[in-house]
Order: structure tokens, then C-alpha cells, then sequence
């Protein structure tokens, strides 16, 4: 299960996006810079954890996973992919990760769990360009990618605005989510370890 999957159909809808950036003079790498500040106005938001933070917070998240797509789309349109471009974009990528997780953390007072989700983000994402560093290409798949992550991010800042009281064992969405990062990120990682491993 993996939103990766849908990347072809995101792929034909970016069209009218990239055309936009590419009228009004943006460089891919300015898109990035763009979707980096969504994740960290995000990660601020979800610190806050009012109903109408949860509520920005999930849109923002929104914001940062498809501008994510959005600059790969224009440096092709404007033939300036690089490694460059696509070493800035990773590393913005997992900053993004780090400060939603740490704003989802903070706003329930859950800095043990959140250190947890964040490793296991961490090291999902990290296994996938170690994988493409040792020739195998770059690894999207596993129970739960960056574009899993974002989207239940985002319905889970919706939820939390909606239905902000605690549901099981006194962990309320937020709190179920980042339980959901921490054993599913690092199953992931291992999928993917495991996957690249036989194929060494």
C-alpha cells in the first residue's frame, strides 16, 4: 500500500500547477524552498493543536506533499533537472518530516513517541536512497511511504480539529498516528532493507 503508486495519475494533474510556477518565474528549487516552509508552518501549527491549528496544519501538510511533486514536474518542464536540485530536495524533504512529527509531538506532549515516529521516518526514507547509492535505483515502495505519511498527516490534523478528545488507551488521533509512524516506519525500513538485501 503505497501512494507512490499513483505518482502517473498525480503526474497528469500537475500540468496546470507547473505551467503557474513556470509563468510567474519560479525555479524548481524555489517550489521546494516553498514546500519546505508549508512543513514547518505546519509542524508550528500542529504545535499549537487547536482545533483551527489542527485544521491549517493539515492543509499545509497537503500543501508540502504536492509542491513535493510539483518541483520534480517543473525541472522537467524547464530542463533543469540536477543532482543538485534533487540533493536540496531530499534534504528539505526530511527536515519537513522532522519538524511536522515534531509539531504533531509537541501538541500532545508526546516527545518519547515522537522521537520514535521520527526514527522510523527517518530511517524508511534513508533506506531509500542508501538502496539507490548501491545500484539497485531509487526504493518508493514498502507498507508506507513519504506520500503514505503526508496524506495521513493531513487527515489526521482534519480528524483532530474535528474530534480533538482522546479514543483509545488516552492517545487521541494524534497520538494513534505517531504509534502508526513509529511500527510502521520502521516495518518499512526493514521492508525495504530486507527487499534490497536478496537482491544483493
Amino acid at each position: 500500500m503505497t501512494l507512490d503508486q499513483l505518482r502517473p495519475l498525480a503526474d497528469r494533474l500537475l500540468g496546470p500547477w507547473v505551467t503557474a510556477a513556470d509563468r510567474i518565474g519560479l525555479t524548481p528549487d524555489q517550489v521546494s524552498v516553498i514546500a519546505f516552509g508549508a512543513a514547518v508552518a505546519a509542524g508550528v501549527a500542529f504545535g499549537v493543536a487547536t482545533p483551527v491549528a489542527y485544521a491549517l496544519g493539515a492543509f499545509l501538510v497537503f500543501m508540502n506533499g504536492w509542491l513535493d511533486v510539483v518541483d520534480g514536474a517543473l525541472a522537467r518542464k524547464q530542463l533543469v533537472a540536477s543532482e543538485g536540485g534533487d540533493l536540496l530536495d531530499h534534504v528539505l524533504d526530511r527536515y519537513a518530516d522532522i519538524l511536522i512529527i515534531a509539531g504533531l509531538a509537541a501538541g500532545v506532549d508526546a516527545y518519547a513517541l515522537g522521537l520514535a515516529a521520527v526514527t522510523g521516518v527517518l530511517m524508511t526514507s534513508y533506506l531509500g536512497t542508501q538502496i539507490q547509492a548501491v545500484g539497485l535505483g531509487r526504493e518508493y515502495g514498502g507498507l508506507l511511504g513519504r506520500a503514505d505519511r503526508l496524506a495521513l498527516a493531513g487527515v489526521t490534523g482534519v480528524v483532530a480539529a474535528i474530534y480533538p478528545d482522546p479514543i483509545v488507551a488516552d492517545l487521541g488521533v494524534v497520538g494513534l498516528l505517531l504509534v502508526l509512524f513509529t511500527v510502521v516506519g520502521h516495518l518499512t525500513a526493514f521492508q525495504r532493507f530486507w527487499g534490497a538485501w536478496q537482491d544483493l
